[in-house]
């Protein structure tokens, strides 16, 4: 993809992460977050002190594992009215895994987050919210959340398909894809 915005890597870097967290049944480590993270062709910078330093050309990734998650996604222009928040966290009073993204900074946050959380309930085992976490692909200039046939099955049964995931908006369909008429990325389901 020639452009990445911080909600294409955050989306990318949740949708890695709910999959440690729903298998390890845990809060991603620090060695999770990193293999996650280079995955996604992120190169490591600088890592010590609790804290691990990512980037490509458009983006700065902050990793802070310390029994809570915490990872900052920046623009590597520095703006921080579209900076992101990636955060893990065990919530005992629930007894389950919280993974969200929310704005670095509500207060100059230049979007719309409609990103719901993954809540992952440690006594079933069963995700008890419908994240829409994916991976990013570029076709004809136009930015694509592809998600796979289980998450799309997730949301179906939230009753929110006509809600974009990413900023809130309204969602047109055609067939397994959509465009959102808010924030203009796409949405197509994979198998």
């Amino acid at each position: 993809m020639s452009f990445q915005d911080p909600v294409m890597v955050a989306l990318s870097i949740a949708d890695k992460l709910l999959k440690v967290i729903v298998e390890k049944r845990s809060v991603p480590s620090g060695e999770d977050v990193k293999k996650a993270l280079t995955e996604l062709d992120l190169e490591e910078v600088y890592s010590g002190k609790g804290l691990t330093l990512f980037r490509n050309r458009d983006i700065i990734v902050l990793a802070l594992p310390r029994g809570n998650l915490v990872i900052d996604v920046i623009p590597s222009t520095g703006e921080i009215g579209e900076a992101l928040e990636i955060i893990s966290y065990h919530d005992r009073k629930l007894n389950a895994l919280i993974l969200e993204i929310l704005p670095a900074n509500d207060l100059e946050y230049e979007g719309n987050i409609g990103l719901e959380p993954a809540i992952l309930d440690l006594n079933s085992g069963e995700l008890k919210s419908s994240p829409v976490f994916g991976r990013f692909e570029e076709e004809n200039g136009i930015p694509y959340l592809v998600i796979d046939e289980k998450t799309f099955d997730r949301w179906v049964k939230s009753g929110k398909l006509n809600v974009c995931p990413i900023c809130g908006g309204q969602l047109i369909w055609k067939g397994k894809q959509a465009h959102c008429v808010d924030c203009g990325y796409g949405i197509k389901v994979r198998e």
